[in-house]
């Protein structure tokens, strides 16, 4: 990922080159692992012997239909890369080879472990040599859906970085696991053959509760982030969608029985795109977001998922057909997002109804357990520079790109802090902290508590609290997990001392 510290603008655009078809590839020099600022010191040396997790960074063939292969990168000969399962509170040896002529980062998306393997440059972390190998020790201390996937900078480049097949789902096996369930699915949806698009990509959003006063406000700030001037710039779009690398209608279906009760493991792992999920005559228990038990379990008909957000629910079939599990959006789902649930005993083509309209509110898996109070609070507001026709848009933090922000904000071991997320930008935005997870206190104006959680997508010109104590040392960082805002200024360092 970009690197203010290493590299300028200028070196920026002599690292970009023109390669065929009109695309942009952004240089491998991206990717280096600075050592120039300060990192933690935690012995992550690997013992000799076996390792217990190999991945192998490597190009594959994804064939997504029966008309459509997909040249990528991914990991251990397939996209998504295979479940990786690992035990809670035990250590484990990684290895991880790099079949490819550009420096890698593997980050262990939702784990608490030393900065030194987290997998991003702006950390410190150790990279993977190109044709080359890197060897190391960590402890998974989160039970739970996590995964893993590269860390890289995507920048001009759509062959780069998330928008590749370089991912895959980790399971952290609890140390006591009851198992109220029959049957485990794991599904991962990413969207493939990303293009440039001059038009906005927006989405449907549910209007948020609020009282006159908010509602001007809100309106007075969309009308001041749409003012004349530069238009927008460039916004990522696709052609094809896959629920675990097959479009719907070409993998193998689900298969489940009568009266089964199946626990659902469901990871994002798209680059830019939040989604939606149903599966018609059925409603998901949720028992768990980002792989955290939620303290109230509750029952829906629409699954909301944020870039790289998981979520792990509950099913039971007690509706025999052949169903469609997919997207409410017709064009998304004709293009392949979705995968078929099949009954034993059933057939026919698979059928898809339209989900009963309902509103997405994380504060009802909340309890009402009264938060502490933060020892400090840190705003947190969102601004967007629009690039104009044919350039790219900048984000910024408290009014500064990231390339402008300076040192990492220094923070004390022990202490909780709020971090105050206030969106003045028409865009959505999935936010992930690294090396933590943090608790919602207030979401669009409604206060709770008890929901862990390590991202949170913020609404366009909406407003959400979290708390988190700071009790990993080392750097760590925030960033928007939309590929192409975070590589155009959408992050923040934080330094735990």
């Amino acid at each position: 990922m970009f690197n203010p510290w290493n590299t300028t603008r200028r070196d920026f655009l002599s690292q970009t080159t023109i390669i065929g078809g009109g695309f942009l590839l952004y240089g491998c020099a991206a990717s280096r692992n600075p050592q120039e600022r300060p990192t933690e010191t935690a012995d992550v040396a690997a013992p000799p012997g076996p390792a217990d997790v190999t991945l192998r960074i490597a190009p594959v063939l994804v064939n997504v239909n029966k008309d459509t292969t997909i040249s990528t990168i991914g990991y251990n000969g397939s996209a998504p890369g295979p479940l990786v399962r690992l035990r809670e509170g035990k250590p484990v040896t990684v290895e991880i080879h790099n079949d490819t002529d550009c420096p890698e980062l593997v980050h262990w998306h939702g784990q608490l472990i030393p900065a030194a393997v987290d997998g991003a440059s702006e950390e410190n972390s150790l990279a993977v040599p190109a044709r080359g190998t890197l060897r190391y020790r960590l402890t998974p201390g989160l039970r739970g859906m996590r995964f893993v996937h590269t860390h890289v900078m995507g920048g001009p480049d759509l062959h780069r970085s998330t928008y590749t097949g370089q991912f895959a789902p980790v399971y952290i096996e609890p140390a006591n696991n009851p198992g109220r369930y029959d049957q485990e699915v794991f599904l991962t949806t990413h969207e493939w053959e990303p293009f440039f698009t001059g038009g906005e990509m927006e989405e449907a959003e549910e209007k948020e509760p609020g009282n006159d006063q908010e509602r001007a406000e809100k309106e007075a700030a969309e009308a001041a982030e749409k003012s004349p001037g530069r238009p927008n710039g460039w916004e990522i779009g696709y052609k094809l969608f896959s629920i675990n690398g097959k479009a719907l209608g070409f993998g193998e279906p689900v298969r489940v029985r009568q009266g089964q009760r199946v626990l659902f493991h469901l990871l994002n792992a798209s680059a830019t795109e939040n989604i939606k999920l149903a599966l018609p005559g059925h409603q998901f228990l949720i028992v768990a977001l980002d792989g955290n038990s939620v303290p109230r379990p509750q029952r829906v008909d629409v699954l909301s998922l944020g870039t790289a957000e998981r979520i792990d629910a509950i099913v039971e079939m007690n509706n025999p057909g052949v169903w469609v599990l997919g997207t409410p959006k017709d064009d998304d789902r004709r293009d392949g997002m979705g995968i078929v649930i099949e009954y034993a005993n059933q057939s026919g083509a698979p059928q898809w109804h339209a989900p009963p309209k309902s509103r997405w509110d994380y504060t009802i898996f909340g309890d009402d357990r009264g938060v502490p109070k933060p020892d400090q609070t840190i705003p947190m507001l969102f601004g967007k520079i629009n690039g104009g026709k044919g350039e790219f848009n900048h984000w910024t933090i408290n009014g500064k790109p990231f390339e402008e922000q300076g040192p990492p904000q220094e923070l004390k071991k022990g202490l909780r802090y709020r971090l105050s997320f206030t969106n003045r930008t028409d865009d959505a935005h999935p936010l992930h902290l690294h090396r933590s997870v943090f608790e919602l206190t207030s979401v669009y104006r409604k206060p709770t508590g008890g929901v862990m959680k390590d991202v949170v997508p913020l609404k366009p010109f909406g407003k959400i609290e979290v708390d988190f104590t700071a009790d990993q040392p080392g750097l760590m960082l925030f960033h928007c997990h939309q590929q192409l805002h975070m590589d155009f200024g959408f992050m923040k360092l934080f330094n735990v001392l």
